[in-house]
């Protein structure tokens, strides 16, 4: 399963996306809202329920995206022999930060469409003699008229219902309006982002997109072959350990069992060894990881290991092809073998 979330990593994140998505709209759902009803809390409690879980959300999203490491090793990662390119850095973070918008983008729509926060946060601004018969309002003062005003979120501390359901479904009709502007907003957005995209050139989009996976594969592949090494390191000096404290039991040992598994125990001790590419000692390895953080390899694949064996095999060719000739005879031809047989019958 590991395997195949780190070989899907594009699909998997927009899945846990969508599960983040959800899991706000079910949150909100099971949340139990409570306003406290007081002049001097209630915009503080309204507000904050609207902007502070999709805060949380948001940074959930980049906490459980694994971009977020390879972005800031890219940004901080010392220069050496590869260039930064800003671009790059760009495309993985708006990439990040595009997923981590959904569920908070979510929490605010469902939030507005309630309108439950809205009407805590804004109940002590309304014009209460707009919705019906309020006298006894004007004999209050201004102090008790917002206190009264900020119970209106309580029905049981609300005495007066027909001036609460009429200010209630006020405030949640703007609520809800400025939750559909906020979907338009949105959708928009995207619409734009959708369509301009293409009128750009899309050299530099490709070059971006490339190099960015470029980046999380060449990690996830360094990080494959040192898990490997150390694997190959720990078995082999694992054996070099028992071979010296064993001592003469331990040859004793291979004498024996040379005679029916020797075969496959040389395939891996050679198996191990290949797989330690020379990197022997302890110092070795630290000075190799070291190297890889201060100052990664330019990315200009070398043809000299792949140059060289063609020349041998050219050379190989042109040997044989001088040594046929000396001996009187051209590379192409053949030496044909007689075979004869005597009898004497």
């Amino acid at each position: 399963m590991f395997q195949f979330l780190q070989s899907n990593q594009e699909s998997f994140m927009n899945g846990i996306c969508g599960i983040m998505a959800l899991a706000s709209a079910q949150m909100y759902s099971t949340f139990e809202f409570s306003c406290p009803c007081m002049p001097e809390y209630n915009y503080t409690y309204g507000i904050g329920l609207l902007l502070i879980p999709p805060i949380w959300f948001f940074m959930l999203g980049f906490v459980l995206n694994n971009n977020v490491s390879v972005l800031a090793e890219e940004w901080k990662r010392p220069t050496g022999e590869r260039l930064k390119d800003p671009t790059i850095l760009r495309y993985m973070f708006c990439s990040i930060t595009q997923r981590s918008l959904i569920a908070p983008a979510l929490w605010v729509s469902v939030t507005l469409m309630d309108g439950k926060s809205f009407l805590c946060a804004f109940s002590t601004n309304l014009d209460i003699e707009k919705f019906g018969n309020s006298s006894f309002i004007k004999e209050m003062s201004e102090t008790e008229r917002i206190r009264l005003l900020a119970r209106i979120p309580c029905e049981d501390l609300f005495e007066h219902k027909e001036l609460r359901v009429a200010a209630t479904r006020y405030i949640k009709c703007i609520s809800q309006a400025c939750g559909w502007i906020f979907l338009l907003m949105i959708t928009f957005t995207a619409f734009l982002i959708r369509a301009i995209r293409p009128c750009f050139t899309q050299a530099a989009f490709l070059k971006t997109k490339y190099w960015s996976h470029y980046i999380d594969i060449e990690r996830k592949m360094f990080d494959e072959t040192c898990k490997e090494h150390a694997k190959s390191f720990a078995k082999v000096c694992i054996h070099q350990y028992f071979e010296n404290i064993s001592g003469e039991m331990q040859s004793l040992h291979h004498h024996h069992s040379s005679k029916d598994g020797g075969g496959d125990e040389e395939e891996d001790k050679r198996s191990d060894e290949e797989r330690l590419l020379g990197i022997r000692a302890q110092d070795d390895m630290n000075k190799v990881l070291w190297n890889w953080h201060t100052c990664k390899p330019a990315l200009a694949l070398r043809k000299d290991q792949m140059d060289g064996k063609n020349n041998s095999k050219l050379t190989g060719k042109i040997n044989e092809a001088f040594n046929g000739f000396a001996n009187g005879h051209t590379h192409g031809t053949q030496k044909k073998e007689w075979a004869v047989y005597y009898s004497k019958v």
